[in-house]
């Protein structure tokens, strides 16, 4: 799925591209500024706005010598424009929900790369750092269990590749702080989505 770009992805062409500018803002738009803002042509926003306000789906009013138009919020086509639209912040609380389900938590789990960079594309991998509960050993079956559950329930509500790099509550300070490339991009972009935050976990933990 592409997350930077959802409305489009599902919706191609023109007509997607107007919807998810429209989505954008509760304004009126002049069709000129629909055009800039949605990067199609003014000839092509007029094809598609008289559909879409045919539809129900976009409000015209008349200020001559031209006219606004604006989504309406209410319809029902709308609201599903509106919820693609809001995908990326969607899939950010539902996977960190279902990270708070396993047994036991993880410490942290964070989203870096393109992604966590509003980068990413629909055939991007998500690249996950989950920490690990000092507590819990490396080859813990039950853990491991639960964490490729995870992997998967998150793969199905983003439709995206999920590649999980884990590391132990005891190692994440010293990694975070170190000059790896990896652990740089990490820290400087990381996305905190369940546990704590990055702050925290650059402090070194005592045994």
């Amino acid at each position: 799925m592409d997350l930077v770009q959802p409305v489009q992805a599902v919706i191609p062409g023109s007509q997607g591209r107007i919807l998810a500018a429209l989505a954008e803002t509760s304004a009126e738009l002049s069709l000129r500024t629909i055009a800039r803002l949605s990067g199609v042509s003014i000839a092509q926003a007029s094809r598609v706005m008289p559909k879409l306000v045919e539809l129900g789906m976009v409000e015209r009013r008349e200020v001559p010598p031209s006219a606004l138009f604006r989504l309406v919020d209410e319809h029902v086509a709308s609201r599903a424009v509106l919820a693609l639209a809001g995908a990326r912040r969607t899939v950010l609380e539902q996977v960190g929900r279902a990270a708070s389900a396993l047994a036991p938590p993880p410490v942290s789990v964070i989203l870096f790369g393109s992604f966590a960079r509003g980068e990413a594309g629909a055939d991007s991998d998500i690249d996950v750092v989950v920490v690990r509960p000092a507590a819990v050993a490396e080859e813990d079956e039950a853990w491991a269990s639960g964490l490729e559950a995870w992997r998967q329930q998150a793969r199905r509500i983003t439709g995206n590749r999920i590649e999980i790099i884990e590391v132990s509550q005891r190692k994440i300070a010293r990694l975070l702080k170190g000059r790896e490339p990896l652990w740089s991009d990490v820290a400087s972009d990381g996305l905190v989505i369940f546990g704590r935050p990055l702050s925290e976990l650059t402090v070194e933990r005592r045994a």
